[in-house]
This record gives structure tokens, sequence and C-alpha cells, in this order.
């Protein structure tokens, strides 16, 4: 058994996937098709943040699957740029206050999903999973995540690793730094980036607010270990104490080794700095390495990924989900698109273009790529850690509270001592 970390009001239980494994499956084989959802014609709007990069490949690979599965159906792209849902959050918001819901939204499996089971804007699709077969499918633990009050809000489409570094190993050799050897700490990392910085290349790449936030979990993640690092969601750990503050002097080293255009840049941007060499490194999700591979840059020459250092061994986990709104337009054809999305075919065809894996049981690891069979072997045996940028930690007003206060701190506007009692008050402390 691997070792798990949980965080009180995320899981009821330990989460395991077992990607590589056989599982369990439909007497079809695990399968789901089009006459196993709903579907009764018109038009369905997806709604997500998916607009660019791997992450709208991915949905056009659910889409083609979905007209397949159900040529019935018209789907409607109903995708709002920005990365990490900003944007898309805030007008979902107002959509669903206004009585104005799409048919379905995608939403970050976790704490996220309880501001909308809260407010009563989202119905129990658990129905669906006995219909669908995906409680032979899904592991049961992934099922206890999703399950509030023996109800569940949404079908999960993967799961995605937050806590990556992605390398340029052409600019770490200019540096005098051998790629296959990454740094073991945050302090050895440093010392490699004053080393990038001496040749003129960007030591660290980032972009806008969110994406500054996504390095601060991992940083936290990193010198607070997986223990601590979970105690910040669960009121365990002090966000006043002295090893918080530690390890926001090392983020705000970090931050001095970034492009100053970075509130100006979303993540593929950030990324595309990696792939052009224009920086040695990027902190993002795994969804950045399908950019490397619709470029064609190979693994292990054109780029390298580790976990940031000081978090080997933990797994920075969120999952991507869709729901099915109250009061949708068409709750058929919402239904329909939940049988994709949780389908054998959506989930290969979805993960194969977005870079993560499947929520699935019984994927074949070798449909995946390299780095994907990687992933799959890593959830399977390091500590899982809920993302905080990415919906799994906490809820969003907590996110956009951290956000605020991230950005006013990245931006000058608030000193260290400012930024940790603004962190403190977001989370609760």
């Amino acid at each position: 058994m691997r070792r798990i970390a949980t965080v009180a009001g995320i899981a009821a239980a330990s989460l395991v996937l077992a990607a590589c494994g056989g599982g369990g499956g439909t007497e079809d084989g695990g399968d789901t098709d089009a006459t196993g959802g709903g579907g009764g014609g018109g038009e369905v709007e997806v709604f997500t943040w998916w607009a660019q990069g791997s992450e709208l490949a991915g949905l056009e690979a659910l889409e083609a699957v979905f007209a397949e599965q159900h040529p019935d159906v018209e789907f409607v792209n109903g995708a709002v740029a920005g990365g990490a849902g900003s944007a898309a959050k805030d007008l979902l918001q107002t959509r669903l206050q206004a009585g104005d819901p799409p048919d379905t939204f995608q939403a970050h499996a976790g704490e996220e999903l309880t501001d909308y089971i809260d407010a009563g804007q989202i119905e129990d699709v658990s129905y669906l999973y006995e219909e669908f077969g995906l409680t032979d499918v899904f592991p049961q633990d992934l099922i206890d995540l999703l399950t509030v009050d023996d109800a569940i809000y949404s079908v999960p489409s993967n799961i995605h690793r937050s806590n990556v570094v992605w390398a340029n190993p052409t600019v770490l050799e200019e540096a005098g730094l051998d790629p296959a050897s990454p740094p073991a700490d945050i302090d050895a990392w440093m010392a490699d980036l004053e080393a990038v910085e001496a040749t003129g290349a960007v030591p660290l790449s980032v972009g806008m607010t969110w994406t500054q936030v996504h390095l601060l979990e991992t940083v936290l993640m990193a010198d607070l270990g997986a223990e601590a690092y979970i105690g910040l969601w669960t009121g365990e750990t002090d966000w006043t104490g002295a090893d918080v503050t530690a390890a926001l002097e090392d983020f705000e080293t970090l931050i001095g080794f970034t492009n100053t255009d970075r509130d100006g840049l979303d993540w593929p941007e950030a990324t595309q700095m990696v792939i052009d060499g224009t920086a040695a490194y990027n902190v993002m999700g795994d969804w950045a390495v399908a950019s490397f591979e619709e470029q064609e840059v190979e693994r292990g020459t054109g780029f390298v990924e580790f976990p940031v250092p000081g978090s080997d061994g933990m797994f920075g986990f969120l999952a991507d989900s869709f729901t099915l709104p109250v009061g949708a337009p068409n709750p058929e054809g919402a239904e329909a698109w939940l049988d994709t999305v949780g389908s054998l075919e959506g989930q290969v065809a979805f993960n194969k273009a977005k870079g993560s894996i499947p929520a699935r049981t019984d994927a074949d690891p070798a449909e995946f790529s390299e780095y994907q069979q990687s992933a799959i072997e890593s959830y399977a045996n390091d500590t899982i850690v809920p993302s905080l940028a990415h919906g799994a930690a906490s809820p969003i007003a907590v996110l956009n509270a951290v956000s605020d206060a991230t950005s006013k701190f990245t931006t000058g506007a608030s000193d260290l001592a400012g930024f940790q009692e603004e962190l403190a008050a977001a989370a609760g402390s």
C-alpha cells in the first residue's frame, strides 16, 4: 500500500488510483457508449476554461468522442479563456445566480465543489454512476472523495499532478548543470537558478497570478512536507508559524528569479519560454507535457521534468470533473455529455491529448506517453497532497483570498509579513 495524506472535509478515505491495474468493468468490458446515457437531442452547452493549448486539444478530443457516442446532441463550446478558470468561474457564478446555468460546467473535484453544493446549484448525479457502470471502473476511494453526504455531484475526466518542474536541458548545460541530476531541495535549486541567471537566460518562467499561486503551493509542499502542508487546510498547521515564514521567504526568492513580464502571460506562454530556450525552468501541472509533445520536443533531450525540489515523493493532486447544474436547459444532453466524460473512449482520448491520466482503472497505460506512464506510477506510490490553486485543498473563497494576497505581494503592494498575515486570514487561522 502506498502512503496517503488526507484532508478533512476533502476525503472521507484515502485516495487510491489503480490506473495501471485491470480493474472491474461493465459486462462488456467496462466501456460505455451511446446506449448508456441520456440525450434526447438538442444542444448541450459545455462550459469550461479550456480555450487554448493542450486543454483545448483535450476538449476537442472529447468532443469528437461525444459526436460519435451521441450524434443526436449538438455540442456547444462554452469555453472562457483564462488559465485555472479565474475568469470562467466569475462568469459562471454570475450566470448561476441569475438562473442562467449552462447545461454542464467544469469544476475541480474536491473542496471547490462545496460552494456549489452549499448554494444548491448542482444536482446529485450518483444515479448516473450506476447507469454508466462507473462504480465498477472508478476506484472506490476516488468515489469516496467525490461523495458528500451520500451524494456525488460530478464525473471526473482525469487526474493531474501539480508539483512538476519542466526544464530545458540545453539551457541547464550552458549553466554548467546536469539535466539528469535535479536539485534535492529548494536551497539547492536556488543555487542552480543563480547559475542560470549568470548566463543571461531567465532562470524560472512564471505567468499571471494563478500560476504564481501554483508556484506558492509547491514551495509550501516542499518546505513543510506533506503532513504540515495538509495541516494548512485542516487547521493543524499555524499559518503564522516560523516554518511558514521560511517557506514564504523561499517563495519570495524564487519570484526574484522570474521574468518581469509575468503578469501579462498565461501558462502556455510561460511554458513556451522553456520550449524556446529563453528560460531554464517552469513549474506547472502535467497538462504542460502536451505543449512539449505537440511541438515534437523530445523528453530527455528537449525537456526534462521532475518533482519540485523537496517535494519528491508527493503527488500534488487535482482532477477536472463535470456537473449537472440545477435548472440546466437540457439535462438529458448534460447526462449524455457526462456519459462520454466517464466512458473509456472519452477518458483515453481526452487524457492522451491533455497530458493527464484517466480516472478509470481499465485504461491501458501502454496507450499513453512515457511521461503519463510515469505519472500513473507516481500516483500509485507517492503521498497524495491536494492542490490549492486547482480546487482540491480549499473552497473558492479561500483560493480567491490567497490569490489576492499573492498578487499584492508579487507586485510589491505588500511586504512578507503582510503577505503572511493575509494568507492566515484567508485560511481562517
